[in-house]
């Protein structure tokens, strides 16, 4: 039975890590995925000293930290597709130091989204950036594989980004690069608005591939699973049929009532689901 429940931290914001924890815990997840930004306004500022005691917090939680994702929110100027060889070096050498974060904080996996630092500048073709974003992709699931860990495309709407929107895109990436280190993962709420096929089908298509190793969940609207109108039985019993074993993050966008009533909300409704199976 999939058990492996997480939270993107961010939604328990501004509250301490330490906080965010104690909280998380209480509500029987099991991970947080963390977004840098939260941790330092500057995350490239964040010293080997700052990660062990962190991963240590989480730990005396009983919490793992599953992975990092937003990982480009900050520090400002980013782009992994800007026609600037210095913007993309710093964002490069930003996604360096963030996989070696990931594996200090004790992560398996990183999810590269990121929509408005790998978007087309002004002048910029989708396919010029694409080409950029790819050859930065590349970069960090071969730095990932040598760590140990998963680096993931992230497919996302087109209401986002005009940079890779489809699993089957990410896929053709993934594929022809062959790293170990360079997957991809589904966020259900990108998905649903995105693929052309039922996200069931797309799992039970996808997932023997061995290239999906992740999943978010989240409803079209942005809101967490089971406040808006997908359905989440037929996903949840696909990647059982599959025998998915990895975590399963939950990343609203818009918390409702407020942050940790989402966060309750949104571990209720899936838990749920999985034991009425």
């Amino acid at each position: 039975m999939i058990d492996r429940l997480a939270l993107c931290n961010e939604v328990l914001a501004p509250w301490g890590f330490e906080q965010q924890c104690a909280y998380a815990a209480g509500l029987g997840y099991r991970a947080l995925e963390v977004a840098p930004f939260t941790l330092a306004e500057d995350p490239m500022a964040i010293t080997d000293t700052q990660a062990a005691h962190w991963a240590q917090v989480a730990r005396d939680h009983g919490l793992a930290i599953s992975g990092l994702h937003w990982l480009l929110v900050a520090p400002k100027g980013l782009s992994i597709s800007h026609p600037d060889a210095t913007v993309r070096q710093r964002s490069d050498s930003v996604l360096a130091r963030l996989i070696e974060l990931c594996a200090q904080l004790g992560g398996s996996y990183l999810v590269h989204g990121s929509p408005a630092q790998r978007n087309p500048q002004p002048g910029q073709s989708a396919a010029d950036a694409l080409a950029r974003a790819t050859e930065a992709w590349v970069k960090a699931g071969e730095l990932a594989g040598r760590l140990g860990l998963h680096y993931c495309i992230e497919p996302l709407g087109r209401e986002q980004t005009s940079v890779l929107n489809t699993v089957d895109e990410a896929l053709g990436i993934v594929n022809a690069a062959g790293l170990p280190g360079l997957k991809t993962m589904l966020d259900t709420s990108s998905a649903g608005a995105t693929e052309a096929e039922p996200l069931p089908a797309l799992i039970d298509r996808v997932w023997p591939t061995g290239q999906l190793v992740h999943v978010q969940l989240n409803d079209r609207n942005r809101r967490g699973p089971g406040q808006g109108e997908d359905r989440f039985a037929p996903i949840l019993a696909a990647l059982q049929r599959q025998d998915y074993g990895g975590w399963l993050a939950m990343e609203p966008f818009d918390y409702v009532p407020d942050g940790p009533g989402c966060a309750a909300w949104c571990i209720g409704y899936v838990r749920g689901l999985l034991e009425a199976r």
